[in-house]
């Protein structure tokens, strides 16, 4: 059986993609789940492929369910439609749409067509990762939850602008004692 691998490209930024594998003979619906699954989005919102060719433009559209909106051609049905029967080209590309209100687009590739499958790896699968995935409802700091863990340990949240609670003027505090660390501050630089 004819296991397909396709390259997904997040398409805002193309140094994050994801590789999956999956069988020809199974659904589009399988592939919308393992698309979302590679870069961690959930399910809940409305999805459509489009067959696309190499200048990505947008063809016959394959989509989670009939919506409510004009089709030029009727569409196929991602549960009723095999992936194999789409592929018209050995480079095959496809254009996917998630949350329509967000507008998610991701591009996908067939970058490479096996006959024999890897009995090890279950299909749909997820082979690499490439890049920190978007985060689907907000944006994601490259530190992730570390930059808890470095808040935490440096209390972060006390102070404002990286300064504490000291300072009037002319490096004094309240009691008109001159701070030790600004004394520091005022003497290296008089050295310079």
């Amino acid at each position: 059986m004819a296991v397909l691998k396709f390259r997904v490209y997040w398409e805002e930024d193309d140094a994050v993609y994801r590789d999956v594998v999956i069988r020809h003979s199974q659904s589009f619906k399988e592939l919308n789940d393992i698309v979302l699954k590679s870069f961690e989005f959930d399910n809940k919102h409305k999805a459509t492929f489009y067959r696309s060719n190499d200048h990505w433009q947008r063809g016959r559209e394959i989509t989670l369910e009939k919506y409510d909106k004009p089709y030029v051609k009727e569409p196929l049905l991602m549960d009723q439609t095999q992936i194999g029967s789409e592929i018209k080209d050995p480079n095959q590309k496809f254009i996917y749409i998630y949350d329509f209100n967000r507008n998610w687009t991701f591009l996908l590739e067939l970058i490479s067509v096996s006959k024999d499958e890897n009995q090890k790896q279950s299909y749909p699968g997820v082979i690499r990762t490439e890049g920190l995935a978007p985060n689907q409802y907000g944006t994601r700091s490259l530190l992730g939850d570390k930059f808890v863990e470095v808040e935490e340990k440096y209390d972060l949240t006390k102070g404002e602008e990286g300064f504490g609670e000291e300072g009037g003027e002319g490096g004094e505090s309240e009691s008109g004692e001159e701070s030790e660390q600004e004394g520091e501050v005022d003497n290296f630089t008089e050295e310079i």
